[in-house]
This record gives C-alpha cells, structure tokens and sequence, in this order.
C-alpha cells in the first residue's frame, strides 16, 4: 500500500485548555464516626484515641452534648458517641 498524498491536517490554531457540559460530582459526606462508651473511658481517653491529644475532649462534648448532658464527666458505659473530624 502506498502512502496517501493527502494533506496533513494543520491545528496550529488549537490552543490547549477543556470543557465539559457533564455535571459535577456531588460532594461525599464526611463518613460518621462513632464511639460506644466503655467503662473507665473519660471523654479525655476517647480523645487522645481518636485525635491524639486529650485536650480535644470539648470537641467530643460539644458534638455529643445532647447524649451526655450538662456534665462532661458524667459519660456512661453504652452511650453511642458521635466523633467529628476536628
């Protein structure tokens, strides 16, 4: 077969860059994390567990203030503990 004699195709005028008209993704929400409450846990434990240091505690606390109530100190074997990103 013999080459073809045809011009090449000239796309010096192409300039780089995209589009697309396909939607974008939706945004995945943040998977929750729980934590159930063992006896001798302190919401500082749970802490230092999950984020490595103990003084993120109020995190924990402030997410969870409805399950736990007005004392922090007062968390309860059982109890399911929500535990944000911080």
């Amino acid at each position: 077969m013999s080459p073809s004699k045809d011009p090449l195709p000239d796309f010096s005028d192409v300039h780089g860059g995209s589009s697309s008209t396909a939607p974008k993704p939706l945004a995945e929400k943040p998977a929750t994390r729980t934590y159930t409450v063992v006896k001798g846990d302190s919401l500082s434990k749970i802490a230092k567990a999950h984020y490595g240091r103990m003084d993120k505690w109020r995190v924990i606390y402030e997410a969870n203030r409805a399950v736990i109530g007005n004392n922090p100190d007062l968390i309860k074997p059982g109890q399911v503990l929500t535990i944000p990103d911080a």
